[in-house]
């Protein structure tokens, strides 16, 4: 195994059809190419999220330790989930593939779908397979976006099973007013001390559905909105989703259990979490919430992406995940058409750093499976 000190790096910046060099310098798509030093590896792994930059992913250097290519990759939507659209990201996602096939040499393309960027790479290999993803209404498909290459394995790891999914688990029901997320419904309050816990199943059954209410009306003023702001000549408009924190999930360890710590999401205490202006969507376009967010109208669900992926599947899930649980790999394995596909635990929470680091350990299952279906 190469040294990690002896991993070369390369920084990749590529324009994309209909989108080119910015004025002041930055390119679309833009990340890093890892492999050990002065080689041409055959087989590459590729992973790009929604927004989230994996230019420097954690498994980049270890897998290319382990005589892989690793391009951690970013669409133009990096650091930008306000704008975001499907179709151009699986355009972005696709030059990345190309210049792996094309500049590289490499000869397998490894599909990487990493937390919520799997849905993202099960939407590419999918469309790439069966064209199927199409442009919001009004809206041209993206140049490009029937000219893809497919990959020839995805892999999900510690991955959520889509942006509505995981969303809508996560959001607040109680919010009866998006305008004033003080105004709340203490039946629906997953921290009124009142409440029993764990919790009933009624409970969960009434929470649950209140928490698809939430989207559907949510979107159902998206669809109004963006006909009233059209009508006034403008194209879009920018709003705000709060407390977005409250998947009983975090509070209820015995719901889905796995041997995470309770109370806890990524972004630490739950109750207070939900109060902040941090959340999974905190603000975005109406484009782009109908785009990513809407259990209606998006296409970012991995479930029938899924069912288009053929090809050797693997879902790797950390035993002590906070926000990816059992049912969800569970749920992507099922969902995966491949007939070649497995699934491995390995110890650790969401980015197996803690409370141990296992990110060697992870490289080793994924090298050892890739390894036994494609030539190094």
């Amino acid at each position: 195994m190469t040294q990690l000190s002896e991993i070369e790096t390369t920084f990749v910046g590529l324009a994309a059809p209909g989108q080119l060099r910015a004025g002041a310098g930055g390119w679309p798509c833009q990340g890093v190419y890892h492999r050990p030093r002065g080689t041409r590896p055959k087989v590459a792994v590729i992973a790009t999220h929604y927004n989230v930059d994996f230019s420097q992913h954690y498994l980049a250097d270890h897998l290319a330790a382990r005589g892989f290519g690793f391009l951690g990759w970013n669409t133009r939507f990096r650091n930008d989930p306000l704008h975001f659209l499907l179709d151009r990201a699986l355009v972005d996602i696709g030059v990345g593939v190309r210049w792996l096939l094309e500049e590289m040499g490499v000869e397998s393309v490894i599909i990487l779908g990493n937390s919520g960027g799997c849905s993202l790479m099960a939407a590419y290999q999918s469309h790439a397979t069966k064209p199927n993803v199409v442009a919001l209404p009004g809206m041209r498909p993206a140049p490009g976006l029937d000219d893809l290459v497919p990959g020839d394995a995805f892999i999900a790891l510690a991955a959520h099973q889509g942006r509505p999914d995981v969303l809508t688990s996560q959001l607040d029901p109680a919010v009866i007013d998006e305008n004033d997320p003080t105004l709340t419904d203490p039946e629906l309050d997953l921290w009124n001390p009142e409440r029993e816990r764990p919790f009933t199943a009624e409970f969960l059954t009434r929470y649950r559905a209140a928490q698809r209410d939430r989207n559907a009306r949510i979107t159902a003023w998206a669809k109004s909105e963006l006909r009233r702001v059209a009508a006034a000549g403008q194209r879009d408009r920018v709003f705000t989703v709060a407390r977005t924190w409250a998947d009983p999930r975090f509070v209820d360890p015995t719901i889905d259990p796995n041997g995470r710590k309770p109370n806890l999401c990524y972004h630490g205490e739950p109750e207070q979490s939900n109060g902040s202006t941090w959340g999974l969507v905190t603000s975005c376009t109406l484009r782009t919430w109908l785009s990513m967010w809407s259990q209606e109208t998006s296409q970012c669900n991995a479930g029938p992406h899924l069912a288009n992926i053929s090809v050797p599947g693997f879902v790797v899930n950390g035993d002590a995940d906070t926000g990816v649980f059992p049912s969800d790999a569970e749920a992507l394995l099922n969902g995966l058409a491949s007939v070649d596909k497995t699934a491995a635990t390995i110890p650790g929470d969401h980015y197996f750093d803690r409370p141990t680091d296992t990110r060697p350990q992870v490289a080793d299952v994924i090298s050892e499976w890739i390894g036994q279906r494609f030539q190094l």
